[in-house]
C-alpha cells in the first residue's frame, strides 16, 4: 500500500504502475472517475484490448464498449469514495464475436493520494471455464443419483421377489433383511440429492428415514411408534449419511429383537448437541438386545454400527433404559475417553 505526498512517493506510484503492466494477473488501475491510468499485460491479452489504447481512457471506452455495465461502474465510484470493497463480484462480459466470459471482479482502493484523486485496482479473472466444468459435474451428479436410484429399486424389487419365492423361513428372514436396507439406503440417496449436497437438514433427514423403515418394516402403526427427536440443524453430507446409516442398523435391530411375539412399544430416536459433543441415541421400551461392540461373533448390524462409530470419531455405549434399550453414539471432541466416562451414566 502506498501513502500520502512525500516526493519519493512519486517514485513509488511509478514503480507501482510498471508492477501492474507487466503482472500475469488481469489488472487495472483507475482514477476516482473510472478513468484507465495502467492495464496489465495480462489484462489486455485477457480481453483482445490494445496495451497502447488501454490507458487514459474510461473503463467504459475500453475495446468495443463491453466493459460499459452500469453495475459495475457503481460499484468502481462507491470503492473509490472509500463506501465498498468489492470481494468476488461475477459479472457476464459480452465481447462482439466471442462467447460470453463469466468474470470474477475484485476492486479496493489504494491507499495513496495522487494528482487524480483516489485510486482504484481492479482484478478480472475468466472464470468461464470453471463454471463451465461445475455445471458439467453438476449434470452428471444428477445422471449418476438417478441411476443409483434406479438400480437400487431394482435390486430391492428383486430381493422382495426372491423372499416371497424363498423355501425357508430363514431364508426369507434374511432376505427381508437384505431388502428392508436397501430401502433405507435408496431414502437415504434420495434425501441427499434433493440437498445441496454439503449440508443437510439432520431433522428431515432422520424423519424421513425413520418414515421409510417404517412403512416397510411396521405392520401395525397404532401399537408400534417409531419416533424422530432431532432438533433442525444442519451437518456435513457425509456425516449425515454416517448417522443415517447406523440408525437404519440400530432402528431395524430393535424392531427385530425388542419386541417379540408381536407385543407394542416405541423406537425414539433422538439426537443433541451441546459444544462441540453430540450424542445420537435409538432407545426403545421393549425387552432389548444390546448391540455388540466387538468381538468375532458380532453381527452384521453390529460391525456395520461399530466401523461407522469409528469413521466419525465416536463411541459407542449401550445402556438399560428401565425397560428396553438405549444405544447411545457419543463423539466427543476431547476423545472418546471422555465420551465413555460422560456416556457411563446415560
Amino acid at each position: 500500500m502506498l501513502r500520502a505526498d512525500p516526493p519519493s512517493f512519486k517514485f513509488s506510484l511509478s514503480l507501482a504502475n510498471a508492477i501492474i503492466l507487466a503482472s500475469d494477473t488481469p489488472l487495472l488501475l483507475l482514477s476516482a472517475n473510472t478513468t484507465v491510468l495502467a492495464a496489465s499485460r495480462s489484462f489486455c491479452q485477457s480481453f483482445g484490448i490494445e496495451q497502447a489504447r488501454a490507458t487514459s481512457v474510461p473503463l467504459s471506452a475500453l475495446g468495443q464498449g463491453e466493459w460499459d455495465v452500469p453495475q459495475l461502474d457503481a460499484l468502481l465510484r462507491a470503492t473509490a469514495s472509500g463506501f465498498a470493497a468489492v470481494e468476488g463480484y461475477e459479472m457476464d462480459l459480452h465481447r462482439r464475436g466471442h462467447s460470453v466470459q463469466r468474470l470474477r471482479i475484485n476492486v479496493h482502493e489504494v491507499d495513496y493520494v495522487s494528482e487524480a484523486g483516489a485510486l482504484v485496482l481492479l482484478s478480472a479473472i475468466d472464470i468461464s471455464e470453471t463454471r463451465r466444468r461445475d455445471r458439467q459435474k453438476d449434470i452428471l451428479l444428477q445422471e449418476l443419483q438417478h441411476r443409483t436410484a434406479n438400480s437400487l429399486q431394482i435390486i430391492a424389487s428383486v430381493l422382495l421377489q426372491s423372499a416371497r419365492t424363498a423355501q425357508s423361513e430363514e431364508a426369507r428372514s434374511r432376505i427381508n433383511e437384505a431388502h428392508h436396507r436397501v430401502m433405507s439406503v435408496a431414502a437415504l440417496q434420495h434425501q441427499l440429492a434433493l440437498s445441496d449436497l454439503e449440508e443437510v437438514n439432520l431433522s428431515q433427514y432422520l424423519v424421513s428415514l425413520c418414515r421409510s423403515i417404517g412403512t416397510s418394516m411396521i405392520r401395525d402403526p397404532s401399537l408400534l411408534t417409531l419416533k424422530v427427536e432431532v432438533p433442525s440443524i444442519f451437518v456435513q453430507a457425509n456425516v449425515s449419511l454416517s448417522l443415517g446409516l447406523i440408525v437404519t442398523e440400530l432402528v431395524i435391530n430393535a424392531l427385530k429383537h425388542a419386541f417379540p411375539g408381536g407385543r407394542g412399544g416405541r423406537i425414539v430416536v433422538a439426537y443433541t448437541l451441546a459444544g462441540n459433543r453430540w450424542i445420537l441415541t435409538v432407545s426403545d421400551n421393549g425387552t432389548g438386545r444390546p448391540i455388540k461392540t466387538g468381538g468375532a461373533k458380532a453381527g452384521l448390524g453390529s460391525s456395520i454400527v461399530t466401523a461407522l462409530a469409528a469413521q466419525l470419531g465416536a463411541v459407542i455405549v449401550v445402556s438399560d433404559a428401565n425397560p428396553g434399550t438405549t444405544v447411545s453414539i457419543c463423539h466427543e471432541a476431547n476423545g472418546s475417553a471422555d465420551a465413555r466416562a460422560v456416556l457411563a451414566a446415560v
